[in-house]
């Protein structure tokens, strides 16, 4: 089969590591894998950047030339990313400025329109995955008006990772209701990705709008969102849903020697170590650090038995000390297998988050064979059998995560029986291998069903 996928970044975290996985394990499976980026920062010659086509046509060369030097300096130089937005997004297309003063979400990118003239051959299945791009210099990347004209031309796959295709503005609605009626008077316009004044109710109908006259098939990671897509102005475009649980990758998250790991690290082999893994921790909105830091000093002072030490991986800071233990922070690895290790050197990973649709890390501590701690909100209860792979506590609650964390701690067999089972269930599960043969299958037949007699791309 020929497969473009479309996604914000070729890799990081979240979404875009799942749309990477999908599309090399296509193309090692023989497939003709394609994957168009928002940006590019590979010279991967199957990726291809959306972010810069229409830009070198539009942009005078003096301008293109200062944002592709001040590239290479985003995030290593404060400011850089705000100056290469200002260029990219305003001073380029002024038209943008002004929609931003109103609130509107920005859909002015033409590229999205050409699409199909950037490769060789058409594809056979369109698979779309995060479709905003708050964290690119332009604020985003594809023009969502070009969805009913798309998936007119080709069967179009969509895996949500968020709630943004439902909602006026917002990747997460935090426990808001507003996106099932319509969105207006938003309670909190600086959510990811933030607007400068309430044009929620109006962003929503034009999605609203937009979806009208769309035929996608949805894909969610969890039950939780894909309950979230029947309740919403998506509804109506939906061909057929489908819940396929993210994969993690086994040959890199597996179970293997603590003591090897702390070794390769430089961690104590006498400290107790817990994990939270998450991009910008501290200031992450949608995950909840404030429990993670709460529960590691509860912990650090009733646990007697030994020093405990809490790694925050994915973040930048001084280490935070107290009585009996540590707050570490460590930024965000690009090598997978540092991050195998880090997972592979806990007692026990701990994950609190105010909304999160189905965590990647969760599964690949699950998958290193570490028992987990989570807060018991969104999907993450989809990801975590009770007492068997780990426990579930309520949001917030710092004090009920400390003491499942020191029973943990306390009893070596049931630590050892959950880190067993983990990796059992991740396997079986919540293989990458699986993901992949469920999205092909299901691919098959939706070119099958597009194909028969009498029956147009799109029937139901």
């Amino acid at each position: 089969m020929r497969i473009l996928q479309i996604s914000t970044y070729e890799k990081g975290g979240g979404a875009e590591a799942i749309a990477w996985q999908l599309f090399d394990q296509y193309r090692q499976r023989g497939h003709q894998s394609l994957l168009a980026v928002g940006e590019k920062s590979s010279d991967d010659p199957q990726v291809i950047p959306l972010s810069h086509v229409e830009q070198e046509k539009a942009v005078n060369a003096p301008l293109t030339h200062l944002d592709n030097w001040l590239a290479p300096y985003e995030g290593r130089i404060r400011g850089v990313w705000r100056m290469r937005h200002w260029l990219q997004t305003y001073v380029a297309r002024p038209n943008n400025w002004w929609q931003a003063r109103l609130g509107r979400e920005n859909f002015n990118f033409p590229e999205s329109w050409r699409l199909f003239n950037l490769m060789r051959d058409r594809p056979d299945i369109l698979h779309c995955h995060n479709l905003h791009g708050g964290w690119l210099p332009r604020g985003g990347y594809f023009d969502l008006s070009a969805l009913p004209w798309l998936s007119r031309e080709i069967p179009t796959v969509m895996t949500l990772h968020d709630t943004w295709m439902l909602s006026g503005h917002c990747a997460y609605t935090l426990g808001c209701d507003r996106w099932k009626t319509g969105c207006g008077h938003c309670p909190d316009l600086s959510i990811y990705p933030a607007i400068a004044r309430d044009a929620t109710a109006a962003n929503w109908k034009r999605k609203r709008d937009i979806f009208a006259d769309s035929r996608v098939y949805i894909a969610t990671p969890s039950r939780w969102l894909m309950l979230q897509v029947e309740q919403s102005m998506l509804a109506p475009a939906v061909v057929e849903g489908r819940v396929i649980p993210n994969g993690v990758d086994s040959a890199v998250y597996r179970p293997s020697s603590m003591r090897q790991a702390r070794e390769a690290l430089g961690l104590s082999q006498q400290d107790r170590v817990l994990l939270f893994v998450a991009n910008a921790a501290k200031s992450n909105m949608f995950k909840d650090y404030r429990t993670i830091e709460q529960c590691a000093k509860q912990v650090a002072a009733r646990y007697l038995d030994g020093r405990i030490t809490v790694i925050v991986l994915g973040d930048q800071g001084e280490t935070i000390r107290y009585r009996n233990g540590e707050i570490r922070f460590v930024p965000f690895q690009r090598d997978k297998q540092i991050t195998a290790r880090y997972y592979q050197s806990t007692d026990v990973y701990v994950h609190a988050a105010k909304s999160d649709t189905f965590p990647n890390t969760v599964l690949e501590a699950l998958a290193c064979g570490r028992p987990v701690v989570a807060t018991a909100i969104d999907g993450i209860p989809e990801q975590i059998e009770e007492g068997r792979s780990g426990f579930l506590v309520p949001a917030g609650d710092a004090e009920a995560m400390a003491c499942r964390v020191i029973q943990l701690l306390s009893n070596e067999s049931l630590r050892t029986s959950m880190g067993t089972t983990a990796a059992e269930i991740a396997s079986r599960s919540f293989g990458i291998q699986r993901q992949v043969q469920t999205y092909l299958d299901w691919y098959e037949q939706i070119l099958s069903s597009s194909q028969l007699p009498g029956r147009n791309a799109h029937a139901c």
